[in-house]
């Protein structure tokens, strides 16, 4: 049975209809990513299945007793409450219930049906170990209870909000854009947390390995109707494109016999002839029908003015080493940044990555060590956290203050026609900033980015709020961008599709490594992430076959015997051995070998990837997958017992 089902929906903001008559029910333990354009109505859709929003017409319905928790997108903190008081807010009618059943309880002259309906009130919502249920889920969040709210980053603060959520025990869970401001490892541990979690749950996101790891169902919001997709989210790319070529195909024979009607209209009617009067009638239908079609969203149009080339020299970092008080930031820090680099940073919530970036661009003088910065560089900031926007002010003014024309790569455009490319009418370019959603900021931000001339891109989680469709268009765009680009994300896709190289705080990768995020050491490794992780994979791999192994010799074969007689360890390391003439031949064909059977695995991965990729020699493409992965195993540890 449905926990939550909703009928002929309708909801419109001014002559917006964002849902139109749309039908939806939500089962058990089902784990639905909702995912549209910005704008589009997705978190008005959340608030409309949490209660906290009314619909204009039609009907919601859900199960008796149901709980529902629901976490914003930027939740609203006192600073000076405790993670604990805060975290229990949620709970605050039935720890006051509890308060006066105590009261009661203790008064001989208590009135009985009062205490007995607190009784019910506190059982029925598990009041009676409130405390407990705070703790359990701050353990199982990972968050210290005694620490205040100001001290906490904007990814601590997202775990508090998700806390406040799970405290209550909900049978749905909806959650606005939970990743933002997690790093990779804390979004890898909520997308287990998730998976884990006995409950239902309707989440926003577009980070699209997330959604390809939680969701067990695709729900789209596009313009005013919910279209479901069962599978996560490469099932629903897969299905969506053959249904956009379809309704293209569709729309695209409605408007010719549109067109050839109108030609016959035009050259006269017999009115009086049925067969005549019919067509009349039909054309009047097709006019209707194209009039009330809701045609997709255009496409954000994105263009960066790289203004004059830098130097080829961008920065060129030698034994660097930065320090607060006693925590370490950067250690002996080498690297050497060129003109057209897109350059990646990872690491945890913390670890350094901003310091890292304004000691990279000469901003900040190091403990030790030099820093040499390149010629002519003009550098664009991308701010996460939206401070360089006034909420108060226009979005023109935003965008251009005191002029209403824009230079752009040498040549001048309203600011008007500007703030089309980013999909905002002329009707709101005198709103405010406050008025937009988070996804409408980010991309206005782009925007004032944009504007102003740059040859260096500073970009710190840029893909935040952002709709699917502009993070392919943003990451086309940073493809072709002749300048450099310092890309701060934790979206694996959008880097992947990015990126020329990471610089990657070491330590983030092994658990007993996390506390130490002082270490201060960072590590660059060419190609993205995927090429990160085979890396570090093969690194580890080599490592193992090249361990020292501790033995304990059988009796008749120990070199050294104890006063007792018995036995002791002894210790043997691998001994060094020379290499034939073919083993030196095979050392120095693997490497090659390995690299064209990935070749040959990327193009069967991405021939499978297509809308027509099933066919009859699909069964053959797999097979040949599983035989390059087994060859791969067999090739790589071949290479890395032979290095050793």
């Amino acid at each position: 049975m449905a926990l939550i089902t909703l009928s002929n929906i309708q909801l419109a903001f001014g002559h917006v209809a964002l849902l139109d008559g749309v039908d939806f029910s939500l089962q058990p333990l089902e784990r639905v990513g909702l995912i549209g354009r910005n704008g589009a109505g997705k978190s008005s859709f959340l608030k409309l299945l949490a209660g906290t929003q009314k619909p204009d017409d039609g009907l919601i319905q859900q199960q008796q007793h149901l709980r529902c928790a629901y976490v914003a997108q930027e939740a609203d903190f006192n600073d000076n409450a405790t993670i604990f008081d805060t975290v229990a807010a949620p709970l605050h009618t039935v720890r006051q219930a509890r308060a006066q059943y105590e009261d009661l309880a203790c008064d001989a002259n208590a009135d009985m049906l009062k205490l007995t309906q607190l009784q019910d009130l506190i059982d029925s919502n598990d009041g009676w170990n409130w405390e407990t249920r705070v703790d359990t889920v701050l353990t199982r969040l990972q968050i210290e209870g005694s620490a205040l709210m100001s001290t906490l980053s904007g990814g601590q603060k997202k775990r508090v909000a998700l806390a406040q959520g799970l405290v209550t025990a909900p049978d749905v869970l909806l959650l606005d854009e939970p990743t933002n401001h997690l790093d990779m490892k804390t979004i890898d541990w909520l997308a287990t947390l998730l998976c884990d979690t006995p409950c239902a749950l309707i989440f926003i996101t577009h980070d699209r390995a997330f959604l390809d790891t939680v969701a067990t169902r695709i729900v789209e919001l596009d313009r005013g109707l919910l279209r479901s997709y069962p599978g996560n989210f490469a099932a629903w790319q897969a299905a969506r494109a053959l249904e956009l070529n379809a309704e293209s195909l569709e729309n695209a024979r409605a408007d010719k016999l549109l067109a050839q009607e109108e030609i016959w209209v035009r050259q006269g009617v017999q009115a009086r002839r049925t067969r005549a009067q019919y067509r009349v009638n039909q054309l009047n239908i097709l006019r209707k029908a194209r009039s009330e079609r809701r045609d997709q969203v255009g496409q954000v149009k994105l263009e960066v003015d790289a203004s004059s080339r830098s130097g080829k020299l961008v920065a060129e970092l030698e034994r660097v080493n930065v320090s607060f008080g006693n925590k370490v930031i950067l250690k002996d820090f080498t690297a050497t940044i060129l003109r057209g680099d897109k350059i990646g940073l990872i690491g945890r919530n913390g670890a350094g990555k901003t310091t890292l970036l304004r000691t990279i661009l000469g901003e900040l003088p190091p403990d030790s060590g030099t820093v040499k910065t390149g010629s002519n560089i003009q550098v664009a900031y991308f701010d996460q956290l939206r401070e360089q926007l006034d909420l108060d002010k226009t979005l023109i003014e935003t965008i251009s203050p005191g002029t209403e024309w824009i230079e752009l790569a040498g040549q001048r455009k309203h600011v008007m026609s500007y703030l089309g490319d980013f999909l905002f009418s002329p009707a709101r370019a005198n709103s405010p900033v406050r008025s937009l959603s988070g996804g409408e900021r980010n991309r206005l931000l782009l925007a004032r980015l944009f504007a102003r001339p740059a040859n260096v891109l500073v970009l710190d989680e840029p893909t935040n709020d952002l709709d699917i469709d502009t993070l392919e268009l943003l990451e086309q765009l940073l493809g072709e961008y002749a300048g450099t680009v310092f890309l701060v994300s934790h979206d694996r896709a959008f880097l992947d599709n990015v990126v020329t190289s990471l610089i990657v705080h070491e330590g983030d990768d092994t658990l007993e490594n996390t506390v130490n995020n002082g270490s201060g050491y960072w590590r660059e490794y060419e190609g993205g992430i995927t090429d990160w992780q085979q890396q570090t994979a093969r690194a580890a791999q080599a490592n193992k076959v090249n361990t020292v192994k501790i033995v304990t010799l059988p009796k008749n074969t120990i070199n050294t015997v104890g006063a007792n007689g018995t036995n002791t360890a002894s210790i043997l390391t691998t001994s060094t051995k020379k290499l034939s003439y073919k083993d030196k031949q095979l050392l120095e064909k693997l490497p090659n070998e390995i690299v064209v059977l990935e070749l040959e695995q990327q193009a069967i991965q991405l021939k499978l990837s297509q809308p027509n990729a099933y066919n009859n020699d699909t069964n053959t493409a797999i097979k040949r997958m599983s035989e390059i992965e087994q060859l791969l195993d067999e090739k790589l540890t071949q290479w890395a017992a032979l290095e050793t």
